[in-house]
């Protein structure tokens, strides 16, 4: 087992911002919140804290799925060869690993579809997600050593206007369904082909460069949830 292949996505501070941020957000929802948010996206009243909290765990796992060769041309250097000089180029070989972070990929992927049938958000979420998509891939920038970065905020956003612009009364299952599979569309699936050349060891789908925002757009789908389920309740008992 490779031991550089397992790892969580984030330095020790961010990592601590993003714990932190499940505590408030865990702590909010708590009571009848929670189970109004987990009413309307079709999941157990604990359930869907405890997914989140597998797929912050779960960042720290990845699946490698392929190999890309990277070329370097370093410099240029003199081989002599029967008393005659040839200039050659020096070329180190290394290889990245592609790889599924099981927090920002797999666990995103399996919850998003289950809400999608659970709450018949086919057609919504195919538009959502084409949105979010779009716009994760505009903004997605390849870091050497890295792979694809994208930034934590943008994804969030756009996703919470979409979600809401698509259904109030689903916008916290249409905020998870679209910024999950919208991030590792266009962040990370449409950019594929910029990944060699990069010199990342380890270019890991749903992990560094995105897992935050998808974390982060988990986190506030059960917000969004638990706030208009719990509206549409006191609504309608008036």
């Amino acid at each position: 087992m490779n031991p550089g292949l397992h790892y969580f996505p984030l330095a020790a501070p961010a990592l601590l911002g993003l714990a932190i941020l499940f505590l408030v957000v865990t702590g909010f929802v708590a009571g009848r919140l929670l189970t109004f948010a987990a009413e309307s996206m079709g999941l157990a009243a604990h359930a869907m804290i405890g997914i989140l909290l597998l797929s912050f765990l779960g960042s720290y796992i990845n699946i490698p799925i392929a190999y890309l060769p990277e070329h370097h041309m370093t410099r240029l250097t003199v081989v002599p060869f029967f008393g005659m000089p040839y200039v050659v180029p020096m070329v180190r070989t290394s290889t990245t690993i592609l790889a599924v972070n099981v927090g920002g990929a797999v666990i995103p992927t399996v919850l998003s579809l289950y809400l999608m049938a659970r709450n018949q958000l086919f057609g919504l979420s195919v538009a959502g997600t084409a949105v979010v998509a779009f716009a994760c891939h505009m903004l997605a920038t390849p870091e050497p050593g890295l792979g694809i970065a994208e930034p934590i905020f943008v994804p969030t956003v756009v996703t919470a206007v979409v979600a809401l612009l698509l259904s109030r009364r689903h916008a916290g299952a249409l905020a998870y369904i679209c910024g999950s599979l919208g991030t590792l569309i266009g962040a990370d699936l449409m950019n594929l082909s910029r990944i060699p050349g990069l010199g990342a060891p380890v270019a890991s789908i749903g992990g560094a460069g995105t897992f935050d925002g998808i974390f982060v757009i988990g986190l506030l789908s059960v917000v969004y949830a638990g706030w208009f389920a719990a509206r549409s309740r006191r609504s309608a008992s008036r």
